[in-house]
C-alpha cells in the first residue's frame, strides 16, 4: 500500500510540473501570450496614431483646397500669421513676456 501512494505521489508531481513548464512556456515564448498582449497594445497605440494623422491630413488638405481656390481670409490669415503682414492703414502691436 505504501508504494501505490508513492506512485501516486511520483505521478501528481510529475504532472505538476508538466503543467508548470508547459504554462511557462506557452506564457514566455517568442509566440507566447505576454508577447501578443504586447503586440496587441503596440497595435492599438498604431491605430490610434494613424487615425490622428489621417485626420491631420485631411485638416491640411482642407487647408490647401481653401489656399488654391483663394479664399481672401484664408490668404490674409497666412499673411498675417506667418510673414508678420499688415494692412496699409494698421498697426502692429507686440507683446512681450517678461
Amino acid at each position: 500500500m505504501n508504494k501505490f501512494f508513492a506512485d501516486n505521489k511520483f505521478r501528481f508531481l510529475l504532472l505538476l510540473a508538466i503543467v508548470f513548464f508547459a504554462t511557462m512556456y506557452l506564457l514566455f515564448n517568442n509566440y507566447g501570450v505576454i508577447k501578443y498582449i504586447r503586440l496587441k497594445s503596440e497595435l492599438n497605440e498604431l491605430n490610434e496614431k494613424i487615425q490622428k494623422l489621417e485626420q491631420e491630413n485631411k485638416s491640411l488638405e482642407a487647408e490647401i483646397d481653401s489656399i488654391k481656390k483663394g479664399y481672401p481670409s484664408k490668404i490674409e490669415k497666412i499673411a498675417r500669421e506667418k510673414y508678420d503682414m499688415i494692412k496699409p492703414n494698421e498697426k502692429k502691436i507686440e507683446f512681450q513676456e517678461e
